[in-house]
């Protein structure tokens, strides 16, 4: 009767130990989860800022007159005379 008293206390101090393990290791996976989304969110939060500079480029650059700015001065084109112009018709 002793032994199955023994066997049991053992059996239970097992259990025990081994939830108590896998309370710390749910703790350390959680952890390490919450770790990995705060560096993803760091990465969104860049990826935001850096899509509406990107945006803001874009608006500058879509602007009429920047286009013909950077044409003129950058490209050296100059508008056709209306000599040169070729006007096509669709079909």
């Amino acid at each position: 009767m002793m032994a199955w008293r023994v066997a049991l206390v053992g059996c239970l101090l097992a259990i025990w130990l081994g939830s108590a393990m896998a309370v710390i290791y749910s703790q350390y996976l959680s952890r390490l989860l919450f770790i990995e989304i705060q560096r993803q969110q760091k990465i969104l939060q860049r990826s935001d800022v850096e899509w509406g500079q990107l945006q803001r480029e874009l608006m500058t650059l879509t602007e009429q007159n920047q286009i013909e700015r950077n044409a003129v001065d950058k490209l050296k084109l100059v508008a056709p005379s209306r000599e040169n112009i070729i006007f096509v018709k669709p079909k």
